[in-house]
C-alpha cells in the first residue's frame, strides 16, 4: 500500500516537472501507447486534445501528422510508415522540420532502457532565425570584403603603376641632368675661366669691380647646378654608395687645394690636422659632404678668422669635424638649415646662395647610414661632425710629411702648358688665363691636331691639362699616349664635367689628377703648383 502511494507521488512529481520544460515531451510505452505528455507537447505540435490522452498509439499521431503535411507532399500511409519505421530503427534520433504553424522544429528520439520511446519537440525558430541573419550577415561581410579586397588589389596596381612612372620619370630626369649639366657646364666653364681672366687683367681699373660681380654670379650658377644635380641623383636612387676603405689624410688634401685659395681671399686661418685615420665609407660621397662644410665654413666666416678640419676617434667611429670661428646659428633652428632652400637671415646677408648645401649634407649622410651632428653658438661659431667607420685590418698610415707651404701663388711663369679640349671657346679662355700667369701655352682640340701641328716637335709640356670627352678618343688615354710620346713621367689634370664614380676611379688609376667643370682657377693654380 504504502510503495503504491510512493510510486503515485514519484510520478506525479514527474509530471510536475515535465510540465514546467520547454520543450514537448510525450513517453510511450513498448506497445507505442501514449503514456505521459506535457501540454508543451500538444502546444508545439497543435494536436488534437484526442491524440493527447494516455493510452493514444503513436501511429495515430504520426498519421495524423502526415495527413496535415508536416511529412511533406506524397501518400500519407507511406510518409507515415516511413517515420516510424525511422523512430524504430534508430535508437537516438534526431532531426530538424517544420512545424504546423511555420515554426522550426528540432525533434529528438531516444529508447527507453524497458523498450518505451520518449519524444521531445524544441521549438527552434529563434535560434534558426539568428542562424540564417549570421548568414546573410557573413555573406554580406564576405561579399564586402571581396569587394574591399578587389578595389583595395585596383588601388596597389594603380600605386604600383604611378611608382613604376615616378621611378621612370626621375631616372629620366636624371639622365636628362646629366647631359644637360655636361652641355651647360662647357660654356659655363668657357665664362668662368674668361671672367677669371678679366679679374686678374682689370685689377687696379674701373673694371675689377665689375668683373668680380660677373665671377660671383657663374659661381653661385655653378653651386646651384651642381648641388640640383647631387640632389636628384640620390633622390631617383640613381646614386649608389661604394664601400671602401680609404684615409682621411687623402681626403684632407684635396681639400687643401681646393679651398685654401678661397680662405686665402678672406685671410681666413684654414687647418687641417689629426688626418691619420682609415675609414670605410663611399669616399666620393664623404668628400661632397666635406666639400659643402667646408665652404659654407669659409663663407660664413668673417674676414680674419678661423677654419679647422680634423678628426678624432670617438667610441668605435672616427669623428670628421669642420669648426669655424662664424656667425653660428641658433639652436632653433639647427632642423631648419638642412631644408632645401632654407637660408637663415643672419647667413643671408653675408653671402648669397639657394641653401642647398646642408640638404645634399644631411641626403648623402643618410644614403651612407652616417650620423651628422652639429653644435654650434650664436656669435661664436660652428661645428659640424660626421661619424665615419673605421676601416677594418686598416694598413698604417703612411708617416706624415714635412709641412711645405702653400704653393697656390706661385709663379707660372715660363712653365709649358698643353691644354686639350674638343670646345674652342674653353681653349681660348684657357690660353688667355694661363697667359696671363705667364705660361707658354699650345692647344688642341684633339691628338690628331697635336701630330698635326707638330706641336710636341722640340717642345715637351710641364703639365697637361686634358678635357674628358674628346671627339675620337677620351682625355685619359689620350694622356696614356702623350706619356709614352714624350717619355718618363708626364704630370696631368683630367678637367670635366663628368662627375661619375668610373671617371674618377680611372684617374686615381692611372695617376692622373682631376678637376671638376667649371673650373675654378685658383683651384687650377694651386694644383699645377703641386704638380710642378
Amino acid at each position: 500500500m504504502a510503495d503504491s502511494k510512493n510510486h503515485k507521488c514519484d510520478e506525479s512529481a514527474l509530471r510536475l516537472a515535465v510540465e514546467h520544460l520547454g520543450q514537448g515531451i510525450a513517453v510511450f510505452n513498448q506497445d507505442r501507447l501514449l503514456d505521459m505528455s506535457n501540454d508543451q507537447f500538444q502546444t508545439i505540435l497543435d494536436l488534437p486534445g484526442s491524440l493527447c490522452v494516455g493510452g493514444t498509439s503513436l501511429a495515430d499521431v504520426v498519421r495524423h501528422l502526415a495527413e496535415r503535411g508536416d511529412y511533406g507532399e506524397g501518400d500519407v500511409a507511406e510518409l507515415a510508415q516511413a517515420r516510424l519505421d525511422e523512430i524504430e530503427r534508430n535508437s537516438s534520433g534526431h532531426l530538424e522540420r517544420s512545424g504546423p504553424n511555420g515554426q522550426y522544429l528540432e525533434v529528438r528520439t531516444h529508447r527507453l532502457p524497458n523498450e518505451g520511446l520518449v519524444i521531445s519537440y524544441t521549438d527552434i525558430s529563434a535560434r534558426v532565425a539568428a542562424e540564417r541573419e549570421l548568414a546573410q550577415v557573413n555573406q554580406s561581410l564576405e561579399k564586402r570584403v571581396q569587394e574591399r579586397t578587389k578595389a583595395l588589389t585596383h588601388l596597389n596596381t594603380e600605386l604600383e603603376r604611378a611608382r613604376a612612372k615616378a621611378d621612370a620619370a626621375n631616372l629620366d630626369k636624371t639622365r636628362f641632368l646629366a647631359a644637360a649639366s655636361h652641355d651647360l657646364l662647357q660654356p659655363l666653364n668657357a665664362a668662368r675661366l674668361y671672367t677669371s681672366t678679366m679679374v686678374e687683367r682689370a685689377h687696379g681699373t674701373d673694371l675689377a669691380r665689375l668683373a668680380a660681380n660677373v665671377d660671383d654670379a657663374l659661381v653661385a650658377v655653378e653651386d646651384i647646378m651642381s648641388a640640383l644635380l647631387d640632389i636628384s641623383r640620390v633622390d631617383s636612387g640613381a646614386l649608389k654608395p661604394s664601400i671602401s676603405a680609404f684615409s682621411i689624410r687623402e681626403l684632407l688634401k684635396k681639400v687643401k687645394v681646393e679651398f685654401e685659395p678661397a680662405a686665402t681671399a678672406k685671410d681666413i686661418n684654414l687647418r687641417l690636422v689629426g688626418a691619420d685615420a682609415m675609414v670605410s665609407t663611399d669616399r666620393r660621397m664623404v668628400a661632397r659632404v666635406l666639400q659643402n662644410l667646408v665652404s659654407n665654413a669659409i663663407k660664413y666666416t668673417a674676414k680674419g678668422g678661423a677654419v679647422l678640419v680634423g678628426c678624432r676617434k670617438r667610441g668605435n667611429r672616427i669623428r670628421l669635424d669642420v669648426i669655424d670661428n662664424g656667425i653660428g646659428i641658433d639652436k632653433d633652428q639647427h632642423s631648419l638649415i638642412f631644408t632645401e632652400f632654407s637660408r637663415l637671415e643672419p647667413g643671408a646677408r653675408i653671402a648669397q646662395g639657394l641653401g642647398l648645401g646642408l640638404s645634399i649634407v644631411q641626403r648623402f649622410g643618410q644614403a651612407l647610414n652616417l650620423d651628422v651632428e652639429l653644435d654650434s653658438v650664436p656669435g661664436r661659431g660652428s661645428r659640424f661632425s660626421i661619424y665615419l667607420p673605421p676601416a677594418a685590418d686598416a694598413p698604417p698610415p703612411p708617416p706624415a710629411k714635412a709641412a711645405t707651404p702653400p704653393q697656390h701663388g706661385g709663379s707660372m711663369q715660363g712653365k709649358q702648358i698643353l691644354c686639350v679640349d674638343n670646345e674652342p671657346d674653353i681653349l681660348e679662355a684657357m690660353k688667355a688665363l694661363l697667359d696671363g700667369w705667364g705660361c707658354d701655352v699650345r692647344v688642341a682640340r684633339s691628338l690628331k691636331q697635336i701630330s698635326q701641328l707638330d706641336l710636341l716637335e722640340g717642345w715637351v709640356p710641364d703639365i697637361v691639362l686634358m678635357d674628358y670627352h674628346l671627339d675620337q678618343s677620351s682625355g685619359l688615354d689620350a694622356i696614356q699616349w702623350l706619356r709614352q710620346t714624350v717619355g718618363g713621367h708626364l704630370p696631368a689634370i683630367l678637367i670635366t664635367a663628368d662627375r661619375s664614380a668610373q671617371v674618377q676611379n680611372l684617374a686615381e688609376e692611372r695617376n692622373v689628377s682631376l678637376l671638376p667643370k667649371p673650373l675654378k682657377p685658383a683651384a687650377l693654380r694651386a694644383l699645377m703648383s703641386r704638380l710642378d
